[in-house]
């Protein structure tokens, strides 16, 4: 048999080393090709290292939370001879033993009365040997017999034993974990540490009445998903109205590099998800060639590889603005930061229904806070605040996008 390396993958570019973070195998587990061994968390994704050939898992040459670069060599796999995974000592172990249980049934007990069902149950207990030998060979046991005899051999907790542990505080009860941040985290927070001393960062607000965006989708939630397979959410109209935005005022699309102001011609929006890792901000690429059902799939198809850490560096590339929803966890306002090397990003959040003036009246309208953070290095109060009213605009007459004014 000849063993084949587990070897580290090219890193993506930028990125110097790695770390382990979970071995999906132990030493001695059987593989098949394609089986996730072990997952390389770097500072954007994380890596699955697959199996690439049906065999044995036989070395671990690094642990859980060391780094690794790439082409490193972390642990080795023994091919099967001939395709063939053979057994190992605890799969005849466990063989001989359920061979044994069931040879000791087909003698003591008339296998009639017993069904597949209750040879499962019987072999959960240790005690069935004993059990079945303790009754007369020539009874015919029936499930309901093998059952009360088991469970008297089960010993039930002292309930003394048991109030009294309920009513003593456990010293666990005020332990501390410790555990080392993700790098995704790590990376994150320096990230942000470095938008607050590098940037001059203001936050300008608006609210805006999201009663014709909720009036559209409840009209045409139900069709717009069975035409599209797709449901009809509000960021679709939140990037629309974005994009407008970003077209009048291109500054709010551009960066700053060095000395030099960058202008984006395209629009690649960047959409905030949080994951279990942490937040990520993959991107919707040319987001103005794309139709609303266009835009919720893309979505959705991102949420779900970050929920599942299966996005690219492809996906996470790039970049010109960011919009981040809080108020999916219900935030009624923030002031969110940028994510560098953009300038601005827009935070939208929870709904909700406020007494507010609608023509010369107070009426009870669904509203909604916008906060728009910039760089003042780059942008000034005229193109955010301006910005900022064209995307109100836009949310509180959406018709306005299909005839573009």
């Amino acid at each position: 048999m000849n063993n084949i390396h587990i070897i580290v993958p090219d890193l993506p570019e930028s990125v110097v080393d790695g770390t382990v973070t979970t071995w999906h195998k132990k030493i001695g587990d059987t593989l098949k090709r394609d089986d996730v061994v072990v997952d390389i968390e770097t500072d954007k994704v994380v890596l699955e290292i697959p199996a690439s050939t049906d065999g044995i898992l036989e070395t671990i040459l690094v642990t859980e939370g060391e780094t690794v670069t790439s082409g490193q060599i972390i642990g080795s796999v023994r091919c099967a001879h001939n395709n063939t995974i053979p057994t190992t000592s605890s799969d005849q172990t466990k063989k001989n033993t359920s061979f044994e249980k069931e040879t000791v049934l087909k003698q003591t007990v008339n296998l009639q009365a017993i069904g597949p069902a209750m040879r499962r149950f019987i072999s959960e207990y240790d005690t069935e040997t004993k059990i079945i030998k303790e009754n007369d060979r020539s009874k015919n046991l029936t499930q309901e017999d093998i059952k009360k005899d088991i469970l008297k051999t089960i010993k039930m907790p002292d309930k003394s034993i048991i109030n009294q542990e309920s009513t003593t505080p456990s010293p666990e009860s005020r332990s501390e974990t410790r555990i080392p941040m993700s790098r995704l985290r790590v990376k994150m927070a320096e990230r942000l540490l470095k938008v607050k001393n590098t940037t001059a960062m203001l936050t300008t607000f608006n609210e805006v009445n999201m009663q014709s965006v909720i009036s559209i989708r409840n009209k045409y939630g139900t069709l717009f998903e069975k035409h599209h397979g797709v449901r009809l959410g509000f960021m679709s109209f939140y990037v629309k109205a974005v994009v407008e935005a970003l077209r009048r005022y291109p500054e709010v699309n551009a960066c700053i590099d060095g000395l030099d102001i960058v202008y984006h011609n395209y629009f690649d929006i960047s959409i905030a998800i949080s994951t279990p890792r942490g937040l990520i901000t993959p991107i919707l690429k040319n987001a103005d060639a794309l139709s609303m059902s266009d835009i919720e799939k893309k979505i959705k198809e991102l949420s779900i590889k970050g929920r599942t850490n299966k996005l690219t560096i492809k996906d996470l590339t790039g970049g010109t603005f960011t919009i981040t929803n809080g108020g999916v966890f219900g935030s009624l306002m923030s002031t969110p930061l940028i994510n560098p090397p953009q300038s601005a990003i827009l935070g939208v959040h929870v709904i909700k229904d406020r007494p507010s003036a609608l023509n010369g009246a107070v009426a009870l309208l669904p509203m909604m806070y916008l906060a728009l953070s910039y760089d003042h290095r780059l942008i000034d109060g005229r193109e955010s605040v301006g910005c900022l009213g064209v995307i109100k605009d836009f949310l509180e007459d959406p018709h306005r996008l299909l005839i573009d004014i």
